[in-house]
């Protein structure tokens, strides 16, 4: 997805993240506007909270009955992770690839010095869709290599113990790894830091306790209903929220009186500060300027995107200011 909001956002000067956090963030509305029509929210960046691991950026669009019609447009220097809820969306890329976004399946595309996507939703008119799209990180070693795109419909699942908030009796869950390690279970999908994304479904009137990395920062995301999080202190999390746990815990337990799904994203801390603008994420003003002067003279940095003619979506303005690092620190919100 592109943004068709490339604003700049300021970062404040706070402590760097030492331990355990319980930060609660809600995820800001943003119309997206264009043919679309469509509005996401938008849990990262954000001002206090740039990152979690190599986790730059999260949108949900959805749950909402529209039309997706996402022109060609550029990305460098990240993966984007495509989750989806409901609806059918084709993607197309600039190395090829022609292939249908449903439910189950996880989608990732790898940027690296460049490449161009489209997306469009099928059935000729309005129609539910819902999902996550995160973008990850690349680091150094990775960041200027070719591009991929890969679909995996096939993730494995860790079995979680749930016990009965009333009685305690335990039984078991299935998370699923949707893309790097949880509990020791890998996924399939490739990337390029120490990472977890896993969705996990919390029974009615039952708590789950999952495990955590502890050199790793985590936070959590619900999709569905709503959960109390066990974190010191204990606290209430709703669709549209970000909990940001910190670093050095070893496992968190959520709570949920009705169904509930969330989805957990963490990392060990990145190895560098990042410059983000637009569809793109460097590490310098001078990076972003030369990403853009390419997408505008439509070098073949980006390729072309099959089975598109000359449609696209131009950059916006550079703002009149030098692009600076989100810096990687946060601020306590306890």
């Amino acid at each position: 997805m592109t943004r068709l909001d490339a604003e700049v956002e300021p970062t404040e000067p706070t402590e760097k993240c030492t331990g355990p956090r319980v930060e609660l963030y809600d995820a800001r509305e943003v119309p997206l506007g264009g043919i679309r029509g469509m509005n996401v929210h938008r849990a990262l960046p954000q001002r206090a909270l740039p990152m979690v691991g190599a986790w730059c950026f999260l949108d949900r669009f959805g749950p909402q009955r529209t039309t997706m019609r996402v022109e060609p447009h550029p990305h460098m220097g990240l993966q984007t992770v495509t989750w989806p809820y409901a609806g059918e969306i084709r993607h197309r890329d600039s190395i090829g690839s022609d292939v249908t976004i449903t439910r189950g399946a996880l989608n990732l595309m790898t940027a690296g010095a460049g490449i161009s996507h489209s997306e469009y939703s099928l059935g000729g008119g309005d129609t539910d869709l819902d999902a996550l799209q995160f973008w990850i990180a690349l680091p150094d070693d990775r960041r200027w290599g070719e591009a991929a795109f890969e679909q995996v419909t096939e993730l494995p699942e860790v079995s979680l113990v749930a016990r009965d908030n009333a009685s305690g009796a335990a039984s078991t869950v299935a998370a699923t790894v949707v893309l790097g390690k949880l509990a020791g279970v890998q996924s399939p999908a490739t990337v390029y830091t120490p990472i977890v994304g896993a969705e996990i479904m919390i029974p009615a009137g039952h708590s789950v306790e999952v495990p955590l990395t502890h050199a790793w920062e985590h936070a959590l995301l619900v999709v569905e209903g709503a959960v109390i999080v066990a974190a010191g202190p204990d606290t209430a999390l709703a669709p549209e929220q970000l909990l940001y746990l910190g670093i050095h815990r070893t496992s968190v337990v959520i709570a949920a009186e009705q169904d509930a799904l969330v989805f957990l994203i963490g990392g060990e801390p990145f190895e560098a500060d990042l410059v983000m603008w637009w569809n793109f994420v460097g590490r310098s003003h001078d990076e972003i300027v030369q990403a853009q002067a390419d997408w505008a003279a439509r070098t073949e940095r980006y390729g072309h995107v099959v089975g598109h003619g000359d449609e696209w979506i131009p950059a916006p303005p550079l703002p009149n200011v030098r692009l600076t690092p989100r810096r990687r620190v946060y601020r306590d919100l306890t």
